[in-house]
């Protein structure tokens, strides 16, 4: 984590002095033919962008009873400061009122693993000059969307190169009567397998070490904190590296303004790297 702090307040320091930015924030709308309807999403792409020049996109997902303006109004200034900075494009999608981004069988207006995973991806990919190469392709979240990031990023690994999480929701099984899951996943109490099938902690067995980089950010003080340290444990223990940053903390809009620029510290570096620019 200090390596990390070190490196945010230097690119941050050095990135942001001096400069205007005019990062041009688009709002897009997106035809889920699994939903059968049409999805916003904020787009935000540098100043200088260029059809001439391809671009490595960060997916930002919003927490439960958020919607697509959400990241925008945490902390937006952040958000299109990095994409003049960095030279990234980032997408900011509606995951619905209590999606977890699951694809529910049966349920056609909850189909947001499909729709995120791949029919967002295509659109995104089709209508801007992207890098499409999964380790120019970052997902993170806050809370629902911490879940959903990672929950996407470890099944499917050959879209998202890079994951991260925010006060995420790791681990859904202690909190069986909360946040619309059983909607989604059926009572815990009659349908445990899916729980244990659906929740982050239970997927690490889908990661083959070395290839997906995450990182994981959660408060001390946060009601989600247990289950991030155990998620980072369990990491260890299966040799995923990972970078894991707790600090104190609580769920709530002033931890997450922060904790952003940690994740695009991480995920702008690692693009870099992939593009052997740094």
């Amino acid at each position: 984590m200090k390596n990390l702090q070190t490196m945010l307040v230097c690119i941050l320091t050095i990135g942001f002095h001096g400069h205007s930015f005019a990062a041009k924030t688009d709002t897009v709308f997106t035809y889920s033919d699994a939903m059968q309807k049409t999805i916003p999403a904020i787009v935000v792409t540098p100043d200088n962008y260029s059809p001439d020049k391809k671009y490595p996109v960060i997916y930002l997902l919003h927490g439960y009873s958020g919607d697509y303006t959400s990241w925008m109004n945490i902390n937006g200034e952040y958000i299109r400061q990095t994409a003049d900075t960095e030279e990234i494009i980032i997408v900011s999608p509606d995951g619905g009122y209590s999606s977890w981004y699951y694809d529910v069988p049966g349920d056609k207006n909850c189909q947001y693993e499909t729709y995120i995973a791949s029919e967002l991806i295509r659109w995104i990919d089709r209508h801007y000059s992207t890098i499409q190469l999964p380790q120019s392709r970052g997902i993170t979240g806050l809370s629902m969307g911490g879940h959903g990031a990672l929950y996407l990023a470890f099944r499917h690994p050959d879209i998202f190169g890079i994951a991260g999480s925010m006060s995420g929701g790791v681990d859904i099984r202690p909190f069986p009567l909360n946040w619309d899951l059983s909607k989604r996943l059926g009572s815990y109490a009659e349908n445990p397998e899916n729980w244990e099938r659906n929740t982050v902690i239970h997927l690490t067995h889908l990661l083959t070490p070395k290839t997906l980089k995450i990182i994981i950010d959660c408060g001390t003080e946060d009601f989600f904190y247990t289950v991030n340290k155990n998620l980072h444990q369990k990491l260890l223990e299966n040799n995923i590296p990972h970078d894991f940053i707790s600090r104190p903390g609580k769920h709530d809009a002033a931890y997450w303004k922060n904790a952003i620029q940690y994740q695009f510290v991480f995920m702008t570096t690692n693009f870099s790297l992939a593009l052997g620019t740094r």
